[in-house]
């Protein structure tokens, strides 16, 4: 830990003062309102409570449609385009997951249907994505595919509590270089997942999607993946001349429609995706039994907190795309998000979030209201139902471009640079967020993310951090304080110490080393007017320091502690009430009394500066 090596000028300081008391004392410290634990219980319980009982908030109001008079015909056109654009993305997904592209469609219009009417988002459109394609596959190697149903009915329920919990808010709390680096894991994991699809040959068997990805590689018969290598070039380079050209075009259909024409006139022996159904399937509830929900809890968990972190990101992002719309209700996203994914598991969906890319071409369409986000749902329904022999003949290999296009889209190198050039801080939670994606799993990547954000800005906190030794005068809010001519001789028999920013575990340590190296003084003043933060491992240490000194003879005055300070002090036993002053000029005179009763020490011949500040 570093410290400042410059004082400044106390912000409280009244102009004009001098050595007599203050016009008027202000501590300048915000200090957090406090609260016994028994209220502190009592107000969680109040939320909570109201929450649970009330649901206030949680469902559609007329209000929801606001707006719906000027903007229905935009809303009909951009969820015209949103379904269009969505057609591909919920197939390939679907396959990409493991559940299959039917799955993936029926998702789409289920859960996008739901969302859409009771999530929190004006804009929002939810569906598969590559995110919950990650989480699911090794779920269903594992698992099997009968089980994920069950699994998204379990998700929404927690996803649902969620909501009810007042936890949607939470997400503000997640650092910018966790979310970018799990995007950027995601992109690149999605990439390596299409490698079957592209090169027509059987997932490697293995829990790492690395290593998944090289035994799919290494099992590959390249005569046999020339056509679906073919058709995946294809379908990537109508990508990029489409966005450099026409970039309005819904390319991704382009594209889709073209490789399809290709491959049939040209008769390629590649996978399709296969029937359809010719309508929803008939709602029913899994089967379940305690053996199954035991098993399932732990990945439950985990897409319960993907749908929420994703959908949440999502809204966010359309909302500051949307200057001056309704801002999103996070915990009513949650709520709507949690019934979409138990709507889909009803019906043999698999589990659905928001979906940025999705949402952000609604938004860029016009969208306003609901309706877009609902007239989405409807143009897939009627995909399903008239055009599945039409879209059973879609290659996989396809479907495999078009998710690497749309992962690639996630990879950007200009954030990757922003980023590493940003701080060391953000730089290392951005890497880290980045390797956990990839190598371990989503959830864990996002804790480990959050967990070294939250180590770094210890580090950070407590590198600026001040301890230091201080010599009078001083310039405080009494006005300029200092020895006087009587006292002049106490100058080097006192020693002052200033604390400033935060005492707390991560620079404790080094607080009682500082102060213990004092010798041949009668006294020791710890000024704290400048502390802001004080732990319980911080106030063990000034115990320490009172104790090591009070056992050489050295007695401690503290100086300008606030009152819930005060209390923790007193609390670990680390401090007595008489021990404590509020002001600069009260310490002096405390340690003048103690001196007077006290033999000189040996004079230190050391320098000091004058005019000191703080």
């Amino acid at each position: 830990m570093g410290g400042i090596h410059h004082d400044h000028r106390d912000p409280d300081r009244v102009p004009g003062g001098g050595r007599g008391p203050a016009r008027v004392k202000r501590d300048y410290r915000v200090q957090p309102p406090q609260a016994t634990v028994g209220e502190n219980v009592a107000r969680v319980a109040d939320v909570v409570g109201a929450h649970l009982i009330s649901l206030k908030g949680m469902f559609p109001v007329p209000s929801d449609y606001r707006g719906l008079r000027h903007s229905w015909v935009k809303d009909l056109t951009s969820g015209l385009t949103v379904g269009v654009v969505a057609l591909p993305l919920a197939l390939g997904f679907g396959v990409a997951s493991g559940a299959g592209a039917a799955a993936g469609l029926i998702t789409a219009i289920i859960a996008g249907l739901v969302a859409a009417i009771f999530g929190g988002s004006n804009v929002q459109v939810s569906g598969p994505t590559g995110a919950m394609t990650v989480v699911l596959m090794p779920v269903i190697a594992q698992y099997g595919v009968e089980t994920v149903p069950l699994l998204g009915i379990m998700a929404g329920v927690i996803v649902i509590l969620m909501g009810l919990t007042a936890m949607g808010r939470s997400i503000e709390m997640i650092p910018l270089p966790v979310v970018e680096g799990f995007t950027f894991g995601i992109g690149i994991i999605i990439i390596l997942q299409q490698f079957p699809l592209l090169l027509g040959t059987p997932k490697g068997t293995a829990e790492s999607t690395l290593v998944s990805s090289w035994l799919t590689l290494s099992h590959t018969d390249w005569t046999s993946a020339v056509a679906p290598l073919l058709v995946a070039a294809l379908v990537i380079v109508l990508h990029v001349v489409g966005r450099r050209f026409l970039p309005r075009l819904p390319i991704a259909l382009v594209a889709i429609v073209i490789a399809t024409l290709v491959a049939e006139l040209a008769h390629l022996d590649i996978a399709r995706i296969g029937t359809l159904p010719g309508a929803l399937p008939t709602p029913r509830v899994p089967a379940v039994s305690v053996d199954i929900l035991r098993q399932l809890l732990p990945p439950a968990l985990a897409v319960a907190a993907l749908a929420a972190l994703e959908s949440l990101l999502s809204a966010r992002v359309a909302d500051g795309m949307v200057p001056g719309a309704r801002r999103t209700n996070p915990d009513r996203e949650l709520f709507g998000q949690g019934l979409a994914n138990v709507a889909a598991g009803i019906f043999g969906g698999i589990p659905a979030t928001g979906a940025i890319a999705r949402t952000a071409v609604n938004v860029r369409g016009g969208a306003r209201t609901r309706v877009a986000s609902i007239a989405h749902a409807g143009v897939l329904l009627v995909v399903l139902v008239a055009l599945g022999p039409i879209v059973a003949r879609i290659p996989m290999a396809a479907l495999g471009a078009v998710l690497v296009m749309t992962a690639v889209r996630m990879v950007s190198p200009a954030v990757f640079r922003t980023l590493v050039r940003a701080t060391r801080a953000d730089r290392n939670t951005f890497l880290v967020t980045l390797a956990a994606t990839v190598v371990l799993d989503l959830v864990m990547a996002v804790l480990l993310g959050i967990a070294m954000a939250a180590l770094m800005s210890l580090r950070h906190m407590a590198a600026y951090a001040v301890v230091r030794r201080q010599y009078l005068p001083a310039d405080t809010r009494e006005g300029v304080i200092d020895w006087t001519d009587a006292t002049a001789h106490l100058r080097d028999r006192v020693a002052i110490y200033r604390l400033d920013g935060a005492l707390f575990y991560g620079n404790a340590r080094r607080f009682a080393d500082l102060v213990l190296e004092v010798e041949d003084v009668d006294a020791v003043i710890i000024r704290c007017h400048r502390m802001n933060i004080l732990d319980a491992s911080g106030a063990d240490a000034v115990k320490d320091v009172v104790g090591q000194l009070h056992r050489r003879g050295i007695p401690v005055i503290i100086q300008g502690m606030t009152d819930a300070q005060r209390r923790t002090v007193t609390t670990m036993n680390a401090v007595s009430p008489d021990a404590h002053v509020l002001e600069l000029s009260e310490a002096l005179a405390a340690a003048e009394r103690i001196c007077a009763t006290t033999p000189p020490t040996a004079t230190p011949t050391t320098d000091h500066p004058d005019g000191e500040h703080g």
